[in-house]
């Protein structure tokens, strides 16, 4: 089985509050999946992963991984992919017996979505596995199974077992799918060489109310994105690394009707109405990174 893995942006994302137990803190954002059809005619710039798992029933030994393409310096035992295999595993054999009843799994990663970019690639890697393992052995859990096993991954992992554009809240993880009409409109991401841990980016911020409640998001014209729909990672985020600041201005200079950091960063993508507008914005800033994606939504 071969399943290409796309990634997402965040439309908008508020900080509102942190669970005193856990320290984590809650938010509400809209996730929006992109690079589905990358690598196809209609998408000819690939922008996925690609996961390749095989069954081999003669050997009962576990996993077998292998990882190709853009290197990650992260040892195996803390790796998404390993975890992913190793939760649905023992997830699997709890209920329904032992490692004989499904043999080796052969799984293989050739990495190209950048990280540190948020854009939840190695989220997506994980929840793909999960996806990929539960239709091999007769897709034995259902949506809500897959989205816990997730969840004790990461808490952006379940959104990918949906795969479609969602509301967010609580820690990313409970999820509302939306309609969201940007048919005809172009997505341009930029993944500048900087780096923010996601622990970074959450030191630096603090609840508040949001400005413009994203439940509504798909009410509100994109002409009018720009003043309500914030991230607020920027804030606290830009001031350290202020080459995010001036990329995201650049965007709007370059003709971006809607512009933002996705995530925690520290990519910046901005949207454009018109396909003229977002391939010169391509070209102009393909000069300068070496990160550079454009889509038609």
């Amino acid at each position: 089985m071969i399943k290409f893995v796309n990634a997402k942006i965040n439309l908008g994302l508020n900080i509102v509050g942190k669970c005193k137990n856990t320290g984590l803190h809650n938010l509400e954002t809209v996730f929006l999946p992109v690079g589905i059809e990358s690598g196809m005619p209609q998408q000819p710039e690939a922008f996925d992963d690609i996961l390749e798992i095989t069954l081999d029933k003669s050997d009962v030994s576990g996993c077998k991984f292998q990882f190709m393409g853009r290197r990650i310096n992260c040892p195996p035992e803390l790796n998404l992919v390993v975890r992913a295999a190793s939760t649905f595993l023992k997830k699997y054999v709890e209920r329904y017996g032992g490692q004989e009843e499904i043999g080796m799994f052969h799984i293989s990663l050739d990495k190209h979505l950048p990280d540190g970019a948020g854009l939840g690639g190695g989220s997506a890697d994980a929840s793909f596995v999960l996806m990929c393992l539960n239709e091999i052995t007769g897709k034995k859990f259902t949506r809500n199974e897959l989205c816990d096993m997730a969840f004790s991954l990461g808490a952006d992992c379940p959104f990918f077992i949906y795969n479609t554009p969602c509301f967010a809240e609580n820690f990313g993880e409970e999820l509302t799918p939306m309609e969201i009409d940007l048919e005809g409109k172009w997505l341009l991401i930029v993944k500048p060489d900087v780096y923010v841990s996601t622990k970074e980016a959450f030191s630096g911020v603090a609840p508040r109310e949001p400005l413009f409640d994203l439940r509504f998001l798909p009410d509100l014209p994109l002409s009018k994105w720009k003043d309500y729909v914030v991230n607020d990672f920027e804030a606290s985020i830009f001031p350290k690394f202020p080459e995010l600041a001036e990329l995201k201005e650049n965007m709007y200079s370059s003709g971006a009707v809607y512009s933002s950091m996705s995530g925690s960063g520290s990519s910046i993508y901005g949207i454009y109405d018109s396909g003229d507008k977002a391939k010169m914005a391509r070209d102009l800033f393909s000069t300068t990174y070496s990160g550079v994606w454009l889509f038609e939504l």
